[in-house]
C-alpha cells in the first residue's frame, strides 16, 4: 500500500496498534480485572505516557524517515481538541500514533515491535523510578 495517506489518518490506525499491543503485553503481565487493565494501560496509552515515549524516541532511536511520519501526524491539523492533556502534548502523541501507522502500512512489522518494545521499557522504567 502506498503511505500517501494523511498524518491524522496514520494515527487513527497507529492508536489501534498501539492500544492493541499494551492491552495484550498488560494480560501477560497476569492482569485479569477490566479496572486494573484499564488504569494499568492508561500509563502507556494517554497523551502525556505516548508524548513522554515520542521524546525518548526521537533523542534515542528514530531514522530521518520515521521522523518525517512524526512530524505529519504532529503537524496535522485536527478537529478533534485534547481533553486531557495540553496542545503541544496532544500533537507529540499524535505524532506518535501517526509513526505507528506508518510502520504498520509500510509492512515494517518488526521495527513497529521494537519502537513499541522500547516504549513498554520507558514507561515501565519511569513507574520504577
Amino acid at each position: 500500500m502506498s503511505i500517501l495517506l494523511n498524518g491524522t489518518a496514520l494515527a487513527y490506525i497507529g492508536d489501534a496498534i498501539y492500544e492493541l499491543e499494551i492491552r495484550k503485553y498488560l494480560v501477560t503481565k497476569k492482569l485479569t480485572k477490566v479496572n486494573d487493565l484499564h488504569s494499568a494501560a492508561i500509563r502507556f496509552t494517554s497523551a502525556i505516557g505516548q508524548a513522554y515515549v515520542a521524546e525518548k524516541l526521537i533523542t534515542e532511536m528514530l531514522t530521518e524517515t520515521e521522523m518525517e511520519y512524526y512530524r505529519r501526524g504532529r503537524n496535522a491539523t485536527s478537529s478533534r481538541k485534547a481533553r486531557h492533556a495540553d496542545l503541544k502534548t496532544y500533537h507529540q502523541s499524535t505524532g506518535f500514533e501517526a509513526l505507528l501507522g506508518f510502520l504498520f502500512f509500510d509492512g515494517q512489522i518488526v521495527r513497529l515491535a521494537e519502537i513499541i518494545d522500547f516504549c513498554i521499557r520507558k514507561i515501565e522504567e519511569l513507574e520504577s523510578n
